[in-house]
């Protein structure tokens, strides 16, 4: 029996485990995925067209903080950005791009690969995560990301996000909004905030949706991968790069 089988086994037996104070894992945690918002008939994913993202612009990092209580007045230096904005320079010909860099989303996610615990994992629908309850913060999935997208939490954290619950010594990234997609919803904050601005550099939607605006962007323009040559088959493409 695999580790998760275990604990799910274990839960479901004991009704609820305490796993740190105040903190409890309940029988939800050995149940099927799909019954937890995530079906494999999606594969949510983003496109960002480096064209359209402005310089001086944070409007998708200011509500990507919002959305996830990542912002404060007493925020720690050493707090997360789960998005970033980074600018990259031809050295040959001088031209700069600037670009949004977040999780990847891959298919094949190395954090996945090099975790002890299984505490990163990838639902169904495509989407890496970070379950806090295991993870053990020995940052090896930092370590193995090649977009350098996740942070460590070093600090005690207050006055948190239901959206994003964190907590100290656990990593921690971009998550594709997924609470608002297990509502129903089909819009990141990252997006809802760039769509607002006028700027329109990110689209996201369900790759598997061939009706989909991503899926029919993708087919009508070039666009690439970041480091396409590891063959994660990222879920975050960008075009006019």
């Amino acid at each position: 029996m695999n580790r998760r089988k275990f604990v799910g086994t274990t839960v479901a037996a004991a009704g609820a485990v305490v796993v740190a104070p105040g903190v409890l894992l309940h029988t939800v945690a050995g149940a099927d995925p799909e019954s937890r918002g995530a079906s494999a008939k999606h594969r949510w994913g983003m496109l960002i067209d480096a064209n359209k993202c402005a310089e001086g612009c944070s409007a998708c990092v200011d509500a990507c903080n919002s959305e996830h209580g990542l912002t404060g007045h007493d925020r720690p230096a050493t707090d997360a950005q789960w998005i970033r904005a980074v600018k990259l320079k031809d050295n040959s010909t001088g031209h700069i791009n600037r670009l949004v860099m977040m999780c990847q989303h891959c298919e094949h996610p190395p954090c996945v690969d090099v975790c002890p615990t299984g505490a990163s994992f990838k639902r169904t629908d495509g989407i890496v995560l970070v379950d806090r309850h295991i993870c053990i913060g020995c940052r090896y999935c930092m370590m193995a990301c090649p977009y350098k997208a996740r942070s460590f939490v070093h600090e005690d954290l207050e006055n948190q996000s239901v959206n994003a619950p964190r907590g100290k010594g656990c990593v921690e990234g971009c998550t594709m909004c997924v609470h608002r997609i297990d509502r129903g919803e089909t819009v990141t904050a990252c997006q809802e905030a760039c769509h607002d601005t006028g700027h329109g550099a990110i689209v996201f939607g369900d790759l598997k949706d061939p009706d989909s605006e991503i899926s029919q962007a993708l087919k009508s323009q070039n666009s690439r991968q970041i480091r396409a040559d590891l063959k994660l088959n990222t879920g975050v493409r960008y075009s006019n790069l």
